[in-house]
């Protein structure tokens, strides 16, 4: 789904690139309306993270234009960052909300009680590259601070899945939501 009908107030600059907006599945469809309460579930969410791998594993091999979770609807990037201790490059799978020329992403963890590592090497280094539909795209990351563009934000996460209420509800840390735009 496309953002222009959302109102300018996603957009951080008019005249930047467009991300490409790949998604194949419907969230309206008979398995897309099952996923959400699934994913929402402590197991659910489990059985979600211990096929992180193979989504990790089928983005590589398709240059982001497939996912494990596209037939239900869900948009997902490979976000490529610079491992904080290790310096070297770790890839995560992750859901992501499409502004035009800004991808949201956040740091739900599935509603466990630390960040993902991918937050942390972001705030280390703000460089990244995104990959989708085919494209490796450079990235720079900015962590969103304001509470009231957090809360819209967020509100369009849970429209994509409601699993985000629950993970939130599921933690007492702050999610932590990043802009990812073109470098």
């Amino acid at each position: 789904m496309s953002c222009a009908g959302r109102g300018a107030g996603f957009y951080d600059s008019p005249m930047a690139a467009q991300f490409p907006d790949r998604q194949w599945g419907s969230r309206t469809g008979l398995l897309g309306r099952m996923a959400s309460p699934f994913a929402a579930s402590k197991i659910g969410s489990l059985i979600i993270r211990k096929l992180t791998p193979l989504d990790r594993k089928v983005l590589e091999r398709t240059a982001g234009r497939y996912t494990v979770l596209g037939p239900i609807g869900i948009p997902v990037i490979l976000l490529t960052t610079t491992g904080r201790k290790s310096g070297q490059p770790r890839t995560s799978p992750l859901l992501y909300v499409h502004g035009g020329d800004v991808l949201y992403v956040i740091g739900s963890n599935f509603g466990q009680a630390h960040h993902p590592a991918w937050t942390g090497n972001l705030l280390a280094d703000p460089s990244g590259t995104v990959t989708i539909d085919g494209q490796r795209i450079p990235v720079r990351a900015s962590l969103i601070e304001d509470e009231a563009k957090k809360a819209e934000i967020f509100d369009r996460f849970v429209e994509t899945t409601e699993a985000y209420s629950a993970y939130r509800s599921r933690t007492t840390r702050d999610l932590r939501l990043f802009a990812l735009t073109r470098a």
